[in-house]
């Protein structure tokens, strides 16, 4: 037996435990959780127990050492049964790769390896002042001795209040401009962190809420990489993680709408005509068109995150492909509000009533909004095909 055919029994090994994770958790919780507005822990707990919120950490750190292409995959997966719960491990695996790509060896045995790859990490960076610039912020540390003094207020955190540390972006201590960045890791735990309520149309249990830093106190060995790196860590740690795994999500959410519409569609029978609704060409035609948006996303995906993988086996700046990775989660959320709207229309009353269907419909329209939003997504991509800068801190910039 070849290496290669043993790594190969190995990572299917880990798909079945991710598989079993997803049946007998994320999908048994999804319309509890939604309804109740449930932070789903026991969902997180259970990825973490199979390995899976360590995919990209090295074993010795306790992970998986797994690449981009699985944990894109992953994603996928989860988003199929919870959109929330892939947006939760989506931030949490894009802190950790952070911290991987950027952290140090102690960083990594104190935040990554701890407690068995239990805990659980997401990315703080938005700011309201600047709305949907999220890379771009007011917000500036101070410093105490050794120590840094973290001020912030955050509109938008996944997992907000729950998580065991925050990765997050503010300005260095007498910053010379707005792209003298900092980051932090910030433990959950800190005095001085105070989160907000999150009550959504959508993923209402991912606990996207405001938090906010109330001068917290966070020691040297927690800063990231060094002082006024930020703007490299937001283009190389923090943006190609984070857009690969939110477009999968996005893609499952809209595979999964479309494989309920077509149960739906087999299976319900209209008595008076003894026609199932899949007899009614109509109907397929919906679904047809449907399924034609949905085969468009994994290939392009999957070329992404080997792409990811080859960058960062080479060890070149992920950010060279950050243009088509925007692309990806563009294209991603549109189709998966095009598929939720057609499975609602499939399924008529059915997919009205609460359930996946129309927790579909809902959790797809936050697609569109989580930064870069589509509206500001689609201006990047625009400049970038003219050969315009993308002036994100400043006019020309960029």
């Amino acid at each position: 037996m070849t290496n290669n055919n043993l790594a190969r029994i190995v990572t299917d090994d880990h798909y079945s435990r991710l598989d079993a994770v997803i049946e007998s958790t994320v999908k048994a919780n999804a319309d509890r959780n939604d309804l109740e507005g449930r932070f789903p822990k026991d969902n997180l707990d259970a990825l973490a127990g199979a390995g899976w919120t360590g995919v990209l950490n090295e074993p010795r750190f306790g992970g998986l050492g797994l690449s981009n292409v699985d944990f894109a995959e992953a994603a996928y997966r989860i988003g199929q049964a919870d959109a929330s719960t892939g947006l939760i491990y989506v931030m949490h695996v894009g802190a950790a790769q952070t911290i991987n790509l950027f952290g140090n060896d102690d960083q990594k045995e104190r935040w990554l390896k701890a407690k068995n790859g239990g805990l659980l990490g997401t990315y703080s960076t938005s700011e309201r002042a600047s709305g949907g610039h999220w890379w771009y912020n007011f917000s500036e540390a101070g410093r105490d001795g050794d120590d840094y003094i973290l001020e912030a207020e955050k509109s938008f955190t996944t997992s907000s209040g729950k998580a065991d540390f925050y990765v997050v972006q503010t300005r260095t201590p007498d910053a010379k401009d707005q792209t003298d960045i900092i980051f932090f890791i910030v433990d959950g735990k800190a005095e001085g962190i105070e989160s907000g309520p999150w009550d959504a149309l959508g993923v209402r249990a991912n606990h996207s809420g405001a938090i906010r830093y109330k001068g917290v106190r966070v020691p040297k060995r927690d800063r990231l990489g060094v002082e006024g790196q930020g703007k490299e860590i937001i283009y190389d740690g923090v943006s190609p993680v984070y857009l690969i795994g939110l477009g999968a999500v996005w893609e499952g959410v809209a595979r999964g709408a479309l494989n309920a519409a077509v149960a739906h569609a087999t299976g319900f029978v209209h008595k008076d005509k003894n026609k199932s609704l899949s007899d009614y060409q109509a109907i397929r035609q919906e679904l047809g068109a449907a399924k034609v948006l949905v085969e468009t996303l994994r290939p392009w995906r999957n070329e992404l995150a080997a792409r990811l993988d080859d960058l960062w086996r080479a060890g070149k700046p992920q950010s060279e492909i950050l243009i088509p990775l925007t692309e990806f989660k563009v294209h991603a959320a549109e189709v998966a509000n095009k598929v939720a709207a057609a499975a609602l229309t499939v399924t008529g009353g059915y997919g009205y009533r609460r359930g996946p269907i129309e927790r579909s419909y809902r959790d797809a329209r936050a697609a569109i909004a989580m930064g870069p939003s589509n509206v500001i997504a689609r201006d990047w991509i625009g400049k970038s095909l003219v050969g315009l800068p993308l002036e994100l801190f400043y006019e020309g910039g960029e």
